[in-house]
């Protein structure tokens, strides 16, 4: 948040620098300007540090290496304050939503010091059951002034290895509750116990748990060493003018929209039959209403989507588009409302599987885009791949022992208004791959051939990005389980503007196509898996492309020469 964004400022009675526990209990009456930016600038990297602690202590490549996280700090009332840079939308913006499920379950005076609460209850976090939320209390003596929270992926939740099979939520793993993971800074050696029988990694589980415990206290130092430099007796102060001013922001931005209702719809592959995600958006002076009403119905399969994750990807996908400078925050927001039919696929209702619910999830960046895209068309992109191909394997090595190991990987975004996609990159997810080094060392695969695929961008005046290709086989005697969660392997990114569509993804064992790609399939050893990934639409016609960046293309291999 630059100094522009603060537009006006209170003065700190306590000038910075003082520190000790008299300027604690000094009083406060706010913040000029330079301090406001000075205490914002502090607080992101107090969760910098959080989220920090929390990779290099993890004990999975999924956190280490993909950043498949969120990390953040909330005042006393559970509003998020300030974000990490890293995590996804989908892990940050329902983490948010949860501090109120946490907050309605332990109230601040039911809670201790040392107390940690934990839960992966889709309805109430990320969606999924393999979400799990940790959440720390910070105290200052008996007094709680904030909360930093963590999610992290686990390497394993037990029920179903991570796929979109099972029929229901019950079938997909262990459910935890909001409970206390830690009591008075006792484990909970119960629920330790039942967690540790109901995973296939039990240490790597936990190991992540503790990591996440870590970042947060870690977090929790740091702002109490903060809080009294700057005499702050409570947080809400800081966090009333962060939050007044996110929002302020965020509603001068949808201002700047040519009022009216947008609609668009994308078709995704869905699981066994396709599944159509429609969006009404009405730009109402300055607040923003989008409406999924007319989205088809929840699947049978995995592939079901909770409110929680679809107001997380919607708030994200309005955001790049109308206010992406604006940090990210409860101010963020309050101008937007969000709605969709219960029983749809984007609002499901328990007990419905989820494990897979990422794979329609990251459409709905795109299908705002396509809305948004009416009234302002040089701030949108193409259709990308939309959704992280999440690849699962899971057996007994050369050795007999049991392993588990889930790895992501990205195809091309879309083209936009004066640039090229993005190739084999992520969004809106952001995750990162895993480096092939860290995979062969961490699992019993042997990566052949990992490469972009020539010509998988949609052609345009300016090109989709280009997907990928994985190519592996899995050392084992026996047969292994691999789940590849897909999309975009019947309908391809579509261009915008006159741009043409992006190629098609496809999954291929030892060169023949699975009946249906997303199902779990029994693979013998020895047999060569190959994924190759979907690639971006192109943005505006092809006709007009600078025959530079033609030859460039040429050149360098992003496009075919057949």
């Amino acid at each position: 948040m630059t100094a522009s964004k603060f537009e006006r400022g209170l003065r700190p009675r306590n000038p910075p620098g003082g520190g000790s526990e008299g300027a604690v209990e000094a009083p406060f009456d706010g913040f000029d300007g330079v301090t406001l930016e000075i205490c914002w600038s502090r607080l992101i990297g107090v969760v910098n540090e959080q989220a920090t602690a929390l990779q290099r202590t993890s004990f999975t490549s999924i956190v280490r290496e993909a950043g498949d996280l969120s990390a953040g700090v909330f005042d006393r009332r559970g509003y998020m304050v300030a974000q990490a840079v890293t995590g996804t939308p989908g892990h940050i913006n329902s983490m948010a939503l949860a501090m109120k499920h946490f907050l309605a379950e332990y109230p601040l005076d039911a809670l201790r010091p040392g107390d940690v609460l934990i839960t992966n209850d889709p309805w109430k976090t990320s969606g999924h059951l393999n979400d799990v939320t940790i959440c720390s209390p910070v105290f200052r003596g008996d007094d709680c002034v904030a909360f930093f929270a963590s999610t992290c992926h686990t390497a394993d939740i037990g029920g179903h290895v991570l796929s979109a099979e099972a029929r229901e939520v019950y079938e997909e793993g262990l459910f935890i509750p909001i409970m206390k993971l830690y009591e008075a800074g006792r484990p909970n050696e119960s629920l330790i116990r039942l967690i540790m029988a109901n995973v296939r990694l039990p240490e790597m589980v936990l190991g992540d748990f503790h990591a996440q415990i870590a970042g947060g206290a870690v977090g929790g130092e740091r702002l109490l060493e903060f809080m009294a430099e700057f005499g702050l007796r409570r947080l809400e102060p800081l966090a009333d003018e962060i939050i007044a001013r996110t929002e302020n922001a965020m509603r001068q931005a949808i201002r700047t929209l040519r009022p009216g209702a947008y609609e668009n719809a994308i078709t995704s592959d869905g699981f066994d039959e396709p599944i159509t995600i429609r969006a009404r958006c009405e730009v109402r002076g300055d607040e923003l209403a989008i409406d999924y009403a007319g989205s088809s119905a929840a699947s049978r399969r995995g592939i079901n989507v909770v409110m929680n994750y679809t107001e997380a990807y919607t708030t994200y996908g309005v955001k790049v588009i109308v206010s992406p400078d604006v940090p990210n925050n409860e101010g963020a927001f309050r101008p937007l409302k969000i709605t969709a039919p219960k029983g749809s696929i984007l609002n499901v209702q328990h007990p419905a599987s989820v494990a897979a619910r990422h794979v329609i999830g990251h459409f709905l960046p795109h299908v705002v885009a396509g809305a948004l895209g009416q009234a302002v068309p040089e701030r949108v992109m193409a259709q990308g791949s939309a959704n992280i191909w999440g690849i699962q394997v899971a057996g007994r090595d050369l050795e007999g022992r049991p392993f588990t190991h889930v790895f992501f990987s990205s195809g091309g975004t879309g083209a936009r208004a004066t640039k090229d996609g993005l190739s084999a990159t992520a969004f809106p997810s952001g995750v990162l791959g895993t480096p092939v080094e860290v995979l062969e060392n961490l699992a019993p695969l042997l990566v052949e051939r990992k490469e972009l695929r020539a010509g998988s961008g949609g052609p345009g005046r300016y090109r989709g990005g280009l997907g990928q290709t994985i190519a592996f086989r899995v050392r084992t005697r026996e047969p292994f389980t691999c789940s590849v969660l897909c999309d975009r392997t019947q309908t391809p990114a579509t261009g915008f503007l006159g741009g043409e569509p992006g190629a098609l993804g496809e999954v291929l064992i030892d060169g023949l196509r699975p009946e249906n790609p997303k199902q779990e399939q029994l693979v013998p050893p020895g047999a060569l898996v190959e994924v190759r990934l979907p690639g971006g639409g192109g943005y505006g016609p092809a006709s007009e492309r600078d025959p530079e960046l033609t030859a460039r293309d040429l050149l360098e291999g992003y496009v075919s020469r057949a």
